[in-house]
């Protein structure tokens, strides 16, 4: 499964390239629920992207005060951190207690992760992971609306509307939706009916270490993970195709969100141990795709398997 993947989150990126128009008032409805309070993952790159010019002084604003709100807890963490490690300190000059080292490690891995938050957080350049996204964070989704291109924010995992809202911890893994069972009971409400691209330069899979090196299961030896990162060849964005929907829960909560369409891999991928690939369809094909109504779901079928087929180089994942 296509735990995580390198996207486009810079909306001007889709604007220029594909000629799609920006959802903007479902962009300033996800930043506002996020300095609400509410838990809405975004991808630094996708902050970073609206903060660049001065397109939208309103979602810039909500960016900023979230940043502050985020300054202000990481620095009171620091501050409680930083009294917690001396206390442990002080007692630990008296007598060692497991107490008191419990509280010294812990006050210091806190320390630590807050400190790298800030400093991730005051950081100007960009790095290549500030646009990788993983299951629960929001990216930019590219559907149709009114026959135009748009772009939406999307939370990649996928909950279908109708669904209560624990099916996203029943499926957790419902951020990839398998090419063979689109016409099962948690996708056939979408297939043939609600379609997205988004584009992505490179994907993630956790693979079984000794498949990753080509050998079997070592006696004794318990299995472990490695995380692969998988890059086309020649290097190109990938339009990648989606599912998504749109959920209302009883009390009016809304959630958009989507998931990746895997299938069986290429040869070079399953080589490196993983069973399931991303499917990127082709751009003469994306209108077709984001509009499926009055096409059947053999159309479909055939947009999917009429993909690109770039090479998969792969390497250990930094």
């Amino acid at each position: 499964m296509c735990y995580s993947a390198m996207v486009e989150a810079d909306y001007r990126s889709y604007i220029r390239m594909y000629g799609a128009g920006i959802s903007i008032h479902e962009f300033v409805k996800m930043f506002s629920r996020r300095g609400s309070g509410k838990r809405v993952a975004i991808p630094k790159a996708v902050d970073e992207a609206f903060l660049k010019g001065a397109d939208y002084p309103e979602i810039q604003a909500m960016i900023r005060e979230y940043q502050a709100v985020q300054e202000t807890e990481l620095q009171q963490e620091l501050f409680e951190q930083t009294k917690r490690l001396a206390d442990a300190q002080r007692a630990l000059q008296t007598k060692e207690t497991k107490k008191a080292l419990d509280s010294q490690r812990i006050a210091t891995n806190k320390i630590s992760r807050a400190m790298a938050k800030l400093a991730d957080l005051h950081r100007a350049e960009s790095k290549a992971n500030d646009a990788r996204m993983y299951p629960g964070q929001y990216v930019p989704v590219m559907v149709m609306e009114d026959g135009k291109r748009v772009i939406r924010p999307m939370r990649y995992l996928c909950r279908p509307a109708g669904m209560p809202e624990d099916v996203d911890i029943k499926y957790s893994g419902a951020y990839n939706a398998r090419r063979d069972n689109l016409e099962g009971q948690y996708w056939k409400e979408l297939y043939g009916f609600s379609h997205g691209v988004a584009v992505v330069n490179a994907f993630f899979e956790n693979v079984a270490t000794h498949k990753a090196e080509g050998r079997e299961l070592a006696q004794d030896e318990k299995e472990s993970n490695t995380i692969l990162e998988f890059r086309p060849r020649p290097t190109q964005d990938m339009l990648v195709a989606c599912l998504w929907s749109h959920w209302v829960g009883a009390d009016g909560e809304e959630l958009t969100s989507f998931a990746f369409i895997t299938d069986e891999p290429p040869a070079e991928v399953a080589a490196a141990g993983h069973d399931r690939c991303i499917i990127p369809i082709k751009p003469e094909n994306i209108d077709r795709w984001l509009q499926p109504a009055g096409q059947s779901l053999a159309d479909m079928y055939a947009i999917l398997d009429d993909r690109e087929r770039p090479y998969y180089e792969h390497q250990l994942a930094a």
